[in-house]
């Protein structure tokens, strides 16, 4: 039997959302306020869903702790508490969440004991996007 799993975490980051393939006045119209010089943050949401099946001697997909321990090395502990805008992972990108579920997906993806599914983050009560690989997301 196959099932599927979603975790979820927090962390909060700061970003600044600035394309520098555009003038600053492009980037204060498609932007407004996240273009801020200055920066703004989030605390973000992050969804983790993956998929496997399930043991017949556990009765999961995989242990918890070590998928727990996975995303925190590999996402949480790397953009949490930092400008995003810095980080080596966003060079050539505007960091905008969109981008940053592809980057968490990229990082997850290797995870050894089950498929990643799907990445989703929440960046605020409004909006919230979804990476599945190039795959259609899930519901």
């Amino acid at each position: 039997m196959k099932a599927y799993l979603t975790r979820r975490y927090w962390f909060s980051a700061s970003h600044r959302l600035h394309s520098d393939s555009l003038t600053e006045s492009q980037n204060r119209d498609t932007y407004g306020k996240c273009n801020n010089p200055h920066g703004h943050g989030h605390n973000y949401a992050l969804e983790v869903t993956v998929s496997g099946p399930v043991s017949a001697q556990t009765g999961m997909i995989c242990d918890l702790v070590e998928l727990d321990g996975f995303v925190t090395r590999e996402v949480i502990e790397r953009f949490g508490h930092e400008n995003l805008n810095l980080l080596d992972d966003f060079r050539g990108l505007v960091p905008t969440t969109e981008n940053l579920c592809e980057v968490a997906y990229r990082r997850l993806e290797s995870f050894p004991k089950a498929k990643l599914e799907q990445v989703r983050i929440e960046e605020t009560m409004l909006n919230s996007f979804a990476y599945a690989g190039g795959r259609e997301p899930l519901a």
